[in-house]
């Protein structure tokens, strides 16, 4: 990491030092051997001012790539700063899904110059791609695919392949439609490699095509991609016509975007959309107070367990020392089981019904990890605390009770989240470490009270 930044760095002095003594050639001849993402990376380092300048020196069959990488805010800067025939360019260049994702992000202002400035193709199909709902494999398709026909041969399929796959987002798996449109089959690159020129697409492709539809929900994408190890899929409208495709590199968005959006849910945050330094300190603040308030009420009820339970302390003030032990064992705990259930639910090694057995699995793991625990926690209060042995009795047999306890608690909720259609995200180390707080101090002063007599 160290290295890729100082030679990021040393770009960024270079490009500044050509562009600073005008030397316009050799700056775009420095930008031809990269790869776009590290072309975006450097414009956007580059600075406001020297960004339109560096975008407009690239090569025109290189632009339309490196704006597709760049962070929305920088996309409305550039397009802000170009001529409608330079932003009209770029559209038409553009694959449509990097289009319509562009678009999503940009001011309502910004949107209508860009459309206005597409070509009526090129804009009926971005409007297409805008109805399709938010998340859904519509809305994260591209139409640029390769549509064979089954009565074409092998040397049919090569020479349409040749002269229509410049413009289309992949070449490697191609579809088989019929005269509507719709998908009637699979045939890759590798099948036409292996057989002769004059034997036809419909005795090679295969007619079991794993497929979705326009208005699934992309995370049910993500996880057709996870099972059958796809490298792009086709994606029909209700009447089974093939309208798009949906290649790797989306899926690789998706699962980034709704593996933070779990992560900001876990973490008791409202999700956002933005990059954090990106993000304004007063959206921040909103994104966090949500769920800090009803983390603080909820708590609350702790403070009220306490009270009712003075009179234990009173009797016996040495109780009161081992309850950020017993709340914080028991927190962690729950917080273990809530992550590894959400886990294995997000990639389908479980499921609601299997929760019966998720109880009796976690309970067990609480019976030996208590056991452990107890064991050792037994041996330091004896030492600790000689001639107290009822109380570190009482310790010990709270802290299994209390693990086993949130244990239950951190792999139901999530469950019940989902039967309820909540996301079980939100059933993660916050929530749980807040109710088992609780549960643990119930527990504990009951046995305290039963066994000390107090």
């Amino acid at each position: 990491m160290v290295d890729y930044e100082e030679e990021l760095d040393r770009y960024l002095d270079e490009i500044k030092e050509l562009a600073r003594s005008k030397q316009y050639a050799r700056l775009r001849d420095l930008f031809l051997p990269m790869e776009p993402a590290d072309i975006a990376l450097l414009l956007e380092e580059s600075g406001g001012e020297l960004m339109p300048l560096l975008y407009r020196l690239l090569p025109k069959e290189l632009a339309a790539d490196v704006f597709a990488f760049l962070e929305p805010d920088v996309q409305e800067h550039i397009i802000n700063s170009i001529t409608d025939a330079e932003l009209a360019k770029i559209i038409e260049d553009l694959f449509v899904d990097d289009a319509v994702d562009m678009l999503e992000e940009l001011p309502a202002t910004v949107v209508k110059r860009v459309m206005r400035t597409a070509g009526p193709e090129t804009r009926s199909l971005i409007n297409q791609f805008l109805k399709y709902p938010e998340n859904s494999a519509g809305s994260i398709m591209t139409a640029e695919y390769i549509g064979l026909k089954k009565y074409m041969n092998v040397e049919q399929a090569f020479a349409y392949i040749r002269a229509h796959g410049v413009d289309k987002e992949t070449i490697y798996t191609c579809f088989v439609t019929d005269a509507q449109r719709r998908l009637e089959g699979v045939v890759t690159i590798k099948d036409l490699l292996m057989n002769p020129y004059d034997m036809k697409i419909q005795d090679i492709m295969d007619e079991n095509v794993i497929k979705a539809v326009t208005t699934e929900d992309q995370e049910e994408v993500v996880d057709l991609f996870n099972k059958y190890d796809l490298m792009c899929l086709p994606v029909v409208d209700h009447e089974d016509r093939l309208v798009g495709i949906v290649t790797v590199d989306d899926v690789v968005d998706v699962m980034e975007e709704e593996a933070t959006e779990d992560i900001e849910k876990m973490a008791a945050m409202l999700p956002s959309d933005k990059p954090y330094l990106k993000t304004g300190i007063l959206e921040l603040a909103r994104n966090r107070i949500v769920w800090l308030t009803v983390l603080m009420l909820s708590s609350m009820i702790t403070g009220s367990i306490l009270t009712h339970y003075e009179t234990a302390f009173a009797a016996l003030p040495l109780l009161v020392s081992f309850v950020p032990m017993l709340t914080g064992t028991g927190g962690n705990a729950g917080s273990q089981s809530s992550t590894t259930v959400i886990r294995a639910m997000t990639i389908g090694d479980v499921e609601p019904k299997d929760i019966l057995k998720i109880v009796w699995k976690e309970i067990r793991v609480a019976v030996v990890v208590g056991i452990i625990l107890a064991s050792l926690n037994f041996i330091r209060l004896m030492v600790q605390y000689p001639g107290e042995t009822m109380v570190c009795i009482t310790v010990v047999v709270s802290l299994v009770v209390t693990i086993i306890l949130a244990k239950t608690i951190g792999c139901t909720l999530p469950i019940l989240a989902q039967i309820l259609h909540l996301d079980p995200a939100i059933m993660a180390a916050p929530l749980i470490s807040t109710i088992v707080d609780a549960c643990s101090l119930i527990v504990y002063f009951q046995i305290a009270c039963r066994l000390l007599a107090i």
